[in-house]
């Protein structure tokens, strides 16, 4: 009952810091005109986020953060050791690998540098080699955040541990998402018209580390691309074609687990541009993708599990329509639809502690997919509003289904549904203000053990100093549901938490750019 109490507490704490944020934002810009506001702060802007539906056609995006990705989020050879994320033993199945922890993401990789940046960008040293243009970049990169009860993986949030196995508060300072990379242009090819050519490395320090202040190198993009105003080819390692927008969060995870889908991962990348009028684009993307395979957590949940790639790729598609009749405040409106199918795999050698009449099988393959869309829509110069909308089967290869992509106690998908909102107002130039809430809610029928939902409620505002470096605070509610049906009739009752969990947590950043 205290628990209850205390979950009570924390969340009208949370909802109440929440509104008084909002209220104070909405208040100022009310007793304050834009003269004071860029008085006050200055007159450099904060950047216009690029529109999603063509996003991907610049050719490389500004300091690493690859547009492409209107694709933009999920997992790959970024592996970590899920064990290491603290990921309890018989959760339905544990993260993918690739998860950033040591031990993605959810590495929670990457986190861009929100698109809201002002378009003053720093200047770049650039050097040219044997007809190759090269312009070198880096974000030195620290969060800050103390949390009322401990979240997981700890460095950053997914999702909050259950009160009954954890509930104690937690600080961590955390620079290992700071990055560096290299843009590189190269010769235009003369085919089919021509194109323009270019390629990206680019890594972070978000790899499998001894202590917090030994990590190691983690890549996160890596790819060659060839384009022209028509169409884009691209091979190697980026963010996803599916659900490519982000969340303008302090929170490094952005969302993940808790309604945003999609990572990194290699791939073999087509895209076509299309004007319907001159005021109306399409944007075509199809992908080849890796079909990066979810691992089982540690312990009894992993015993005679082994993983394993199928013999067909991923295939993602999304399509866009972007309207640049309705625009305000640098944002333009569009739409987006996107999806994938695809396969894991797995060999099981024996039946598992809650379900032992399962008999072992070997070369099991289950299906991943997944129907999305994604919306930026501009309110007023100050105001606009993003946001997605996802649903979909073993999920957890794109950071859905709260984590969980197969129940090795039923060896079926986790069926999951979700998505995110998010409201921006620009205080001034200088100054942006976002309030948003998302949630992952996997379907109960289809684990024994495990979260069944996923949920979080932020606000924030950021500060822009100047083209270099940006600062921001985040006050944030999470809160993840468990349940355990292994003693229902049929099953080997496995102990296993049931409360829930739930933390308020301070975040707060600092981004300089070079």
């Amino acid at each position: 009952m205290n628990g209850s109490n205390n979950g009570r507490q924390r969340h009208l704490l949370a909802v109440c810091v929440t509104v008084s944020c909002l209220i104070a934002s909405i208040g100022i810009s009310r007793t304050s005109s834009a003269d004071s506001f860029d008085q006050l702060f200055g007159d450099d802007g904060l950047s216009e986020t690029q529109s999603p539906a063509l996003r991907s056609q610049s050719l490389l995006p500004e300091y690493g953060e690859s547009p492409a990705v209107s694709g933009a989020k999920s997992p790959d050879s970024n592996s970590l050791d899920p064990a290491s994320l603290g990921t309890d033993s018989r959760d339905a199945v544990s993260m993918a690998t690739w998860l950033p922890e040591p031990g993605r993401t959810t590495e929670p990789d990457e986190i861009q540098l929100a698109g809201w940046l002002s378009p003053q960008t720093p200047k770049r040293t650039q050097f040219t080699v044997a007809g190759f243009e090269f312009n070198p970049y880096g974000t030195i990169w620290s969060d800050m955040t103390f949390a009322s009860s401990r979240t997981v993986p700890g460095r950053f949030t997914l999702w909050i541990d259950s009160e009954e196995s954890q509930g104690e508060s937690a600080f961590e300072l955390d620079a290992r998402r700071s990055r560096i990379g290299v843009d590189v242009i190269g010769p235009s090819i003369d085919l089919l018209g021509g194109f323009d050519s270019a390629a990206k490395f680019e890594v972070d320090f978000l790899g499998n580390f001894t202590t917090d202040n030994q990590p190691d190198v983690r890549l996160r993009h890596v790819y060659w691309e060839a384009k022209n105003e028509n169409a884009r080819f691209l091979v190697g390692q980026t963010w996803d074609v599916v659900s490519p927008l982000l969340p303008n969060t302090v929170s490094f995870p952005v969302l993940w687990t808790a309604g945003n889908i999609g990572f990194r991962r290699n791939q073999l990348r087509l895209e076509r541009y299309c004007s319907l009028t001159e005021t109306t684009s399409l944007t075509f993307q199809a992908a080849l993708a890796q079909n990066v395979i979810q691992d089982f957590a540690t312990g009894s949940s992993a015993t005679g599990v082994t993983r394993e790639t199928g013999n067909w790729p991923m295939i993602q598609a999304r399509a866009a329509i972007e309207c640049s009749s309705i625009q305000a405040g640098g944002k333009t409106m569009a739409i987006g639809t996107s999806g994938h199918i695809g396969d894991t795999g797995f060999d099981f050698s024996g039946g598992h502690p809650a379900n032992p009449a399962l008999a072992a099988e070997d070369d099991v393959r289950i299906r991943t997919w997944s129907a999305n869309m994604d919306a930026v829509m501009p309110l007023t110069e100050r105001l606009s509003c993003q946001g997605e909308f996802f649903m979909g089967s073993n999920l957890s290869n794109l950071l859905g289904g709260a984590g969980q992509g197969v129940c090795p106690c039923l060896r079926v998908p986790i069926r999951s549904i979700g998505g995110w909102g998010e409201i921006e107002y620009r205080c001034g130039k200088k100054v942006t203000t976002h309030v948003g809430c998302s949630i992952d809610d996997p379907n109960d029928n289809d684990s024994l053990i495990g979260r069944t939902k996923n949920q979080a409620i932020y606000t924030n505002l950021f500060y822009q100093f100047n083209a270099n470096l940006t600062t921001g605070v985040e006050v944030s509610h999470r809160r993840t549901e468990y349940h355990n049906r292994t003693n229902e009739t049929g099953y080997t009752f496995v102990d296993a938490p049931t409360e829930p969990g739930e933390a308020v947590l301070i975040e707060g950043t600092l981004r300089y750019r070079f």
